[in-house]
């Protein structure tokens, strides 16, 4: 008890709750409110007029920026005041005026996981699952119950339609629209929003060998560019590839879409494609 008193006296223009379990190396600026049944944990750094409202869980090492709002109640009409929560993992940086909504009975929680940058305005919905390593850039919305991947990055000004799925390493372009699901390892980008390539640069610098890399690629012209339907290519894939971790992470994410996957775009030329071998 004395630990979260002397801290309240180093902030005389924050208000916290005395319920609220507050490390004793979290740095309170000014005009912050904290609600009961919070807790945040050791090195956080909280800006000013922020606001962490009840059943909000904050790691450690994590920095949140002036007026951002965590842990707000779901904007949705199906919400009867449960008990849920909101999670955010270590070292993650949550930029000014960000807004993450805990869950609802649907999943009973939002998670952010660790070393994420959620940047400025940007807003997750309730019940949306985020990895590791994600980076979402201003302005970008996730609607409820989004799932997205480990070290997916959406670029600014995205708009992400319910219950989509954004696999892992996937890159996106700015201002587009979400409405099927985006599978790992891809980019996405042009409208309608569509298949644009393998993000081998990101690959790359996440230490993907040329041969893993040469590897997704041809799955996804098999999935993209041959002029099969989906079902055609995942037979044909499972068939014809050896399995690796990619492809079956691939073949996993593809049966699994409840919304479908984005198509491929139709600039893409099938006659072009290189005769492939294994």
């Amino acid at each position: 008890m004395k630990e979260k008193t002397n801290k309240k006296m180093k902030q005389p223009l924050a208000y916290i709750h005395p319920d609220a379990n507050i490390a004793p190396t979290v740095e309170i600026e000014p005009f912050v409110t904290i609600d009961k049944n919070v807790v945040i944990g050791e090195g956080t750094r909280i800006g000013s007029n922020v606001r962490i409202m009840e059943g909000t869980r904050i790691g450690k090492n994590c920095h949140i920026f002036p007026g951002a709002v965590i842990g707000a109640i779901p904007q949705d009409l199906k919400f009867r005041g449960e008990e849920t929560l909101a999670l955010i993992g270590d070292n993650t940086t949550i930029r000014e005026f960000a807004t993450i909504n805990r869950g609802t009975i649907a999943k009973g929680k939002t998670i952010i996981g660790n070393n994420c940058l959620i940047m400025a305005y940007c807003h997750v919905a309730h019940d949306c699952i985020l990895g590791n390593n994600i980076i979402m850039a201003n302005t970008t919305q996730l609607a409820g119950e989004v799932v997205i991947d480990d070290h997916a990055i959406l670029s600014g000004g995205i708009l992400v339609h319910q219950f989509t799925h954004i696999g892992s390493h996937v890159m996106i372009q700015g201002g587009s629209k979400i409405n099927k699901d985006i599978p790992p390892f891809v980019k996405a980008g042009r409208d309608p929003v569509s298949y644009i390539g393998i993000n081998s640069v990101g690959l790359r610098r996440r230490n993907y060998t040329n041969g893993q890399i040469e590897n997704i690629r041809n799955i996804y012209r098999y999935l993209y560019l041959m002029g099969m339907n989906t079902s055609q290519a995942l037979e044909r894939i499972e068939a014809e590839f050896p399995a690796t971790k990619e492809r079956d992470d691939i073949l996993l994410f593809v049966r699994s879409s409840s919304r479908g996957i984005i198509k491929g775009h139709p600039e893409h030329d099938s006659k072009d494609i290189p005769v492939l071998s294994h």
